[in-house]
């Protein structure tokens, strides 16, 4: 694995007689989400975690959730019908800033990430930056930043591939993929169509109001879902100094959820569907290897609601009721310099602007925001290197923010110590800002209230690291502070008879037997701050050239303050590690690869429900490559899933959240055919 400094990217080098594929590891990748432009790892001020596609094949990784959960153990999912609940350093989704090539990933829903969006097929690496980045990355960038790079090959080539993995419980990945490129004109072309089945890993739930009395019910703790991402990109570099590119994604996704039934509970009327449509043109212009321009636009537009397989009394089957709308449109402009020798100094502008429709939550509402922001890099003396940034915002709501960024390195030999001080904001969501939301799921009411005197979140970020690495070795030390003020949580609020009469007025389609099922109603509101303490470790070490060992560990703590009183903030893991162990050799024209890898963790705190309790999976996974025929590669895989069978199988109550989601052993198996 490659972490910031510690882990080790895997990738082939071929010999001229293309006669045998010698493995080795590469400690120091590219990366651009650091610094906001190419550099070398080792060279970079602000560390950065970057997972490889290489790294992912080999541990028969298909999709983001699973490649991060695996391979980083500060982060951590949660998987549900609406979408899957990603923390990162114990911060969750609305602080994480996901990018695909740099631009903003838009979509949630109930601020939970719609993964299913991201075309795996086409990753090239995932580069994930810790801590607030918002001098160069703007709003939301509070907790981090994961920036999916993707790929597109500029070799004389045509090539058509085929990549297909299967497991338990009707889990399927099926991609393929059609690349031309030819005298500077590329096509890239894919599809890619993803399912699994929803599961339990029991059969009962507690009676309501019992501790003691169950019943069976067919509620799924995992939702199934059926989904397909079409995309297509061009490229077109007609000099040297210029190149164009245009893209176009769709995708769409259904969840497969059991229907509701008279004889059983924990079925449903209606499946959640979602669609996305992202678009992107953009070019840079390179005046020289050290000067260059580069402009973006994009469009993202994301939508979900209720797809009504069961008639109701509303309803009939085929019914489409849309719940939200998000549309969002932004323009980059970015100027790349080399004006001083040994240094890169970056100057930029954008502007983003958010529409959201919600029928649910009764909004319709945009904001938009513009920035300009610097960062001058550059050696002070030898062995140091300073990094200084600065970004202006104004947002249309919440005005002018002005966010700084401050980090060293002092390099001397096999040694790096970085230190970084950084600050972010995070202006509310509109949903925050003007939800008037009445639900009903299941019999029960689900009412959500917006703030329009909510404050922006600010953070202050501090982190100061220490790493040595060689040919042989790789150990990294890094210890943080993240201090967030004005933070923005859903207050739940006992309904009494004078709230009552209230949300009587405010949702007057509310029922009486509604009514008498309505214990608690929420308001958007700041809280007093919040404060993340962490410490990460790493280590690779290259046993031989064939074998690598690797560890990381992250202790968190993470807290959030209201009224005074201190909570650990909900879905935070104390302790979490990730261990892998890899070997690979290659016989003729034969590559083995076999990859040993597994996550444990502590309890998942829960402030106002039963704390998860740790556990500790572990992964098989071998990779089988054949390179002997001419323009044929063959690459299958089989590996085992959660080899020791550790499954949660607590009853489900009004009290209980799980951390761990696995059905259990799955044989896993997969098959790469690539024509070149």
């Amino acid at each position: 694995m490659s972490w910031s400094v510690a882990f080790a990217q895997i990738h082939r080098m071929e010999r001229s007689d293309s006669a045998r594929a010698e493995h080795s590891y590469n400690l120091n990748p590219v990366v651009v989400t650091g610094s906001g432009h190419h550099q070398r790892l080792k060279s970079t001020t602000t560390p950065v975690h970057v997972l490889s596609s290489q790294e992912m094949r080999e541990q028969g990784i298909t999709t983001l959730d699973g490649a991060l959960t695996r391979m980083m153990p500060q982060v951590s999912m949660s998987p549900n019908s609406m979408g899957t609940f990603l923390r990162l350093n114990g911060l969750g989704n609305k602080y994480i800033l996901i990018l695909i090539n740099g631009q903003k990933l838009t979509g949630d829903i109930s601020n939970n990430v719609d993964l299913n969006r991201i075309n795996m097929s086409r990753v090239k690496r995932i580069e994930v930056l810790d801590g607030a980045a918002s001098s160069l990355y703007g709003s939301d960038a509070i907790a981090g930043v994961i920036n999916i790079i993707t790929d597109q090959p500029t070799s004389q080539l045509v090539s058509v591939a085929s990549d297909t993995h299967v497991s338990g419980h009707g889990v399927l990945t099926q991609a393929v993929t059609l690349d031309v490129y030819k005298n500077g004109l590329g096509s890239y072309t894919s599809y890619t169509h993803d399912r699994a089945d929803s599961y339990r890993t029991t059969d009962l739930e507690y009676d309501k109001g019992s501790d003691t009395e169950t019943h069976q019910t067919i509620a799924p703790l995992f939702t199934g879902y059926r989904s397909h991402i079409v995309g297509q990109k061009f490229t077109y570099a007609p000099t040297e100094h210029l190149a164009l590119n245009a893209g176009i994604t769709y995708s769409h996704k259904l969840t497969d959820r059991p229907n509701t039934r008279p004889d059983i509970t924990g079925g449903t009327d209606y499946e959640m569907r979602y669609k996305g449509l992202r678009w992107q043109v953009g070019g840079i212009y390179k005046f020289s290897n050290l000067n260059s321009l580069q402009a973006d636009f994009t469009a993202d537009h994301f939508s979900y609601g209720k797809l009504y397989d069961v008639a109701t009394k509303k309803n009939a089957i085929g019914d489409y009721v849309q719940s939200k709308k998000q549309r969002s449109m932004e323009a980059q402009v970015k100027a790349i310099l080399g004006l001083m020798s040994g240094a890169t100094t970056i100057f930029g502008a954008d502007w983003r602007k958010d529409f959201l429709t919600a029928t649910s939550g009764n909004i319709d509402q945009s904001a938009y925001s513009v920035a300009a922001y610097g960062q001058h890099e550059m050696r002070v003396v030898s062995d140091l290197t300073a990094s200084v940034g600065l970004r202006l915002t104004y947002h249309k709501t919440f005005n002018w923010h002005l966010t700084p960024k401050v980090s060293l390195m002092y390099a001397p030999g096999n040694f790096r110590v970085r230190a970084t001080y950084s600050s972010g904001f995070r202006s509310p969501g509109l949903d925050e800002l003007y939800y008037h939301y009445y639900s009903v799921n299941r019999g029960k009411p689900q009412i959500i209230f917006g703030n329009q005197s909510l404050s922006p979140e600010k953070s202050h970020y501090f982190a100061l690291g220490a790493e040595y690495r060689d040919h042989v070795i790789a150990v990294s030390v890094t210890g943080y502070i993240n201090r967030i003020s004005d933070m923005v949580v859903r207050h739940n609020i006992t309904v009494d008879d004078d709230a009552l009469t209230m949300l009587h007025a405010e949702f007057p389609e509310m029922t009486a037997d509604e009514a008498g099922r309505l214990e608690r109603y929420s308001l958007y509101q700041n809280s007093d701050r919040g404060d993340v303490k962490g410490v990460q470790g790493n280590v690779s070490v290259n046993v031989t050239r064939d074998i690598n060992l690797s560890a990381h560990y992250v202790y968190t703590y993470a807290r959030t303050r209201t009224d005074g009183v201190w909570t650990m903030l909900e879905r935070s893991i104390r302790h979490a590690a990730t261990l892998a162990a890899n070997y690979h050799h290659s016989w003729g024209n034969y590559s083995l690869h076999v990859n040993l890898n597994g996550r444990l963790q502590s309890k998942t705190y829960y402030p106002d429900y039963e704390d998860a309790p740790g556990y500790g999976v572990w992964n098989l996974n071998t990779t089988h490559t054949y390179h002997g025929i001419k323009h044929l590669l063959l690459e299958a895989s089989l590996g085992v899933d959660n080899v020791l069978d550790k499954v949660d199988r607590r009853i489900d109550s009004s009290l209980r959240k799980y951390a761990l989601y696995s059905p259990g052993r799955m044989v896993v198996a997969g098959l790469k055919i690539c024509f070149k």
